[in-house]
C-alpha cells in the first residue's frame, strides 16, 4: 500500500453490522494497544498545560471507544487533586457498555451515546484520540470548527502519523501482544488513513486557526494538534 496519500478504505470495526462480542474484543486490545504505546501521554501532558488550581474542569473526550483515555484523565485528576466533569460521546452504542464494564464506579465518568455536537455545554477542554482518521474532510472541519467555539480553555486532536516505519512496524507489536485480527488489520489501516504534518497545516489553515493551533510529534509517530487559551 502506497502511504504516498492516504488511504479511504473503510476500517472493518466501523462496520454497522458488526457483532457486539467482536466489537468489545477488539476495543480491549485496542485498549492495550494504548497503553503500550503510551497514547495517553500527550494528552494528560496537555491538560497539564490548561488546566488552573482550584478552578473545576469540565472535559469532553469525543469518540472514546473502550474508554481508557478518559480512565486516564480521571487518574491524573486524582494525582493533582483537580475536580473534574469527564463525559465521553461516541456514536456506536456498543461503546458506552465496554467502556462502563472496564471503568471502576468510584471513576464517576459519563458515557453518552450520540453526536458530539448535540452534548450539552459548555466545556472547558474536548479531546480526541485516534478518531481524526475515522472521518471525512468535511467532518473534520466541521469538528475543529465545533472545539473551536466551544472549548473554553482549549481543545486537543491526538492520532496517528502516516510513517513507514509504522505502518510496517505496527503489525509486529500487534503480533507481540496477540491482538484480535481485526485490531491488527485495521491498526495498520489506520496509519495508512492518517495525516502528515503538511496535511494537517492545510486542515488547520482551511479552519482559520493556523496561527493558534500548535502540531507536535510524540513517540511512536503520533501527531497531535493542540489549541490552548
Amino acid at each position: 500500500m502506497s502511504l504516498a496519500t492516504r488511504a479511504r478504505i473503510e476500517e472493518q470495526m466501523d462496520a454497522p453490522d458488526i457483532a457486539p462480542a467482536t466489537y468489545a474484543a477488539v476495543l480491549r486490545d485496542l485498549s492495550r494497544v494504548n497503553w503500550w504505546t503510551r497514547t495517553a501521554a500527550p494528552t494528560l501532558a496537555f491538560l497539564d498545560r490548561v488546566a488552573r488550581p482550584g478552578e473545576r474542569l469540565r472535559v469532553l473526550d469525543v469518540g472514546f471507544g473502550a474508554g481508557d483515555m478518559l480512565r486516564a484523565v480521571a487518574g491524573w485528576a486524582r494525582a493533582r487533586d483537580i475536580a473534574v466533569d469527564l463525559v465521553g460521546v461516541d456514536l456506536n452504542p456498543l461503546s458506552a457498555d465496554v467502556a462502563a464494564a472496564a471503568t471502576p464506579a468510584n471513576a464517576a465518568i459519563e458515557w453518552r451515546t450520540g453526536d458530539y455536537a448535540d452534548q450539552p455545554g459548555p466545556w472547558d477542554v474536548v479531546i480526541s484520540s485516534q478518531v481524526a482518521h475515522h472521518m471525512t474532510p468535511a467532518q473534520l472541519d466541521q469538528f475543529i470548527a465545533f472545539m473551536e467555539t466551544t472549548a473554553r480553555r482549549g481543545w486537543m486532536i491526538s492520532d496517528l502519523h502516516r510513517h513507514r516505519i509504522a505502518h510496517f512496524g505496527y503489525p509486529l507489536l500487534a503480533r507481540l501482544l496477540g491482538v484480535h485480527r481485526i485490531v491488527r488489520e485495521d491498526g495498520r489501516l489506520s496509519i495508512a488513513r492518517s495525516f502528515r504534518v503538511a496535511e494537517w497545516r492545510e486542515i488547520l489553515a482551511r479552519a482559520g486557526v493556523a496561527s493558534f493551533a500548535r502540531i507536535s510529534w510524540h513517540i511512536p509517530f503520533r501527531l497531535c494538534v493542540t489549541r490552548a487559551r
